[in-house]
């Protein structure tokens, strides 16, 4: 398959004629049609806001059924389409580049049933991620993908983005829970994918969907599996005067033969923006902090944690608490999820990065955005799951300034640039989107992003699904396509 062009796959966006949108309105409501310019607005970005622009219109269908009907209308007009969940992303991988229309999900709440015994579940794609677990918890069950926007976030949008989450160092990302899904092909045709069955013969078409971002049609529902909850925890603020020093810790833990279920490091101004935020009793003098966890069984915690916190002190901790009770315990938690929220105190704009380093180069990779922060004159601060080598950098900055924002942008490039050298990877939860389409080529050939680009004209042979994201043609998309909103200079 060819790759596309700016303006294939879909009409531009000033044209698509009012027979389409009656006929969207007659299938899903004329309340499920979004076309004022001012109500739009609320769509032209995800949480990656230094691309902006909104769709025409927005499709807000409350089944599989609609959704269905909806991309049928969509194919028989030859228009382009965006999935939207709740707008949580961090890429731009709901930015309508050439697609006109964005199919929003987030009507679709049913979480359809729970299967105890087999320790499963079926929920649409609107059903945000942490209901699951308030649905299963007096169960003695937990759905265990837990990014830090899971109060908001939802399942269809996780599919997306094979999302992770501070605990899935232990548990592992989406693509470790979804047994299955419904997927929308971009024809309109209704097709399932895996199911209810732990494994299944031939190929693994859940897990390549998984990931996907939305290029393969729209999921409507997943069947996820759900996970024991542990009989205990035991959860350390490890305090630290250096990055540095924390870094090297948490090569230590995981040396040392420990699995933390949990492993997150803030370093000194994002401590201080949570605390200001939240009053957890955070040390604001601090150069970092480790928040780690264990879980598992009671009687099996207490040696392990002995050598967390001998790690942890022969690396430097000037201090280990010991989260007292449950409460203690969720607002350390509390503080770690909403670090980003908090940044909203230090800057009136931020840039959240995602790369991955192996675990052994946190360190390394720590040093480097700090050599990445003073060369551009920037103020990064760093939340991230530090146990498997995810790394968020949070750029500070103001749009209203051109000059800063090139920079943040030639900041962001480095680090990921960094991140591959010591041999990572672009991305570890985000996905690509549109903001890392042009760091492809440092892990692909021409030949393994063709492809990848093939294995998409499978399900989507005419690029309709939301076109030019993830590879490289889309960045001249990026440039060149209309409308857009440039950030206020």
């Amino acid at each position: 398959m060819s790759q596309a062009k700016p303006g294939a796959g879909g009409q531009s966006a000033s044209s698509l004629p009012r027979s389409l949108r009656d006929a969207l309105r007659r299938v899903v409501g004329k309340g499920a049609v979004v076309d004022r310019p001012e109500s739009l607005l609320v769509y032209e970005c995800d949480g990656y806001t230094l691309e902006r622009g909104a769709p025409e219109l927005v499709v807000l269908p409350g089944s599989t059924a609609e959704t269905a009907a909806v991309v049928r209308i969509l194919a028989q007009a030859r228009v382009a389409f965006v999935p939207r969940g709740a707008g949580t992303g961090l890429s731009g991988g709901t930015l309508p580049i050439a697609a006109p229309v964005m199919v929003c999900t987030s009507r679709m709440q049913a979480i359809e049933s729970i299967d105890v015994r087999n320790r499963r579940v079926v929920a649409e794609a609107g059903v945000v991620n942490l209901w699951i677990t308030r649905r299963v918890q007096h169960e003695g069950l937990h759905y265990a993908p837990d990014p830090s926007s899971q109060t908001a976030c939802t399942i269809g949008g996780n599919v997306a983005e094979n999302s992770g989450g501070p605990h899935t160092l232990k548990y592992g990302v989406t693509t470790n829970h979804v047994l299955g899904v419904e997927l929308v092909l971009p024809d309109g045709e209704v097709v399932e994918l895996g199911g209810a069955v732990e494994e299944r013969p031939g190929y693994d078409l859940t897990g390549l969907v998984v990931g996907s971002e939305g290029t393969f049609g729209i999921v409507t529902r997943a069947t996820l599996r759900l996970t024991r909850t542990p009989e205990a925890y035991r959860t350390f603020l490890a305090v630290f005067d250096s990055v540095d020093a924390a870094s090297e810790a948490v090569s230590g833990i995981v040396a040392s033969g420990v699995v933390p279920a949990a492993l997150e490091m803030m370093d000194g101004l994002i401590l201080r923006a949570v605390e200001s935020a939240f009053h957890a009793g955070l040390p604001v003098d601090a150069g970092a902090v480790l928040l780690v966890e264990l879980d598992g069984a009671a009687a099996g915690l207490e040696p392990l944690a002995a050598r967390v916190i001998d790690v942890c002190t022969r690396h430097g901790a000037r201090e280990v608490r010991v989260a007292a009770d449950d409460a203690e315990r969720a607002l350390l938690w509390k503080a770690r999820k909403r670090a980003f929220g908090a940044v909203g105190r230090l800057a009136p704009n931020y840039c959240t990065q995602d790369g991955v380093v192996p675990r052994t180069r946190v360190p390394d990779i720590v040093r480097a955005i700090a050599a990445t922060a003073e060369r551009h004159r920037l103020r990064i601060g760093n939340v991230f799951h530090a146990g498997d080598g995810n790394i968020h950098p949070i750029i500070l900055f103001d749009e209203r300034d051109q000059d800063e924002v090139r920079r943040v942008l030639e900041a962001g490039r480095e680090i990921l640039e960094a991140c591959v050298a010591l041999g990572g990877s672009v991305t570890g939860e985000h996905g690509i989107g549109v903001e890392k389409i042009a760091q492809m080529p440092l892990l692909f050939s021409p030949e393994d992003l063709l492809a990848m680009t093939r294995v998409r004209a499978v399900f989507d042979p005419e690029g309709r699904a939301n076109p030019h994201k993830i590879f490289p043609d889309a960045k001249v998309c990026v440039e060149t396509r209309a409308p857009r909103r440039q950030a206020a200079m």
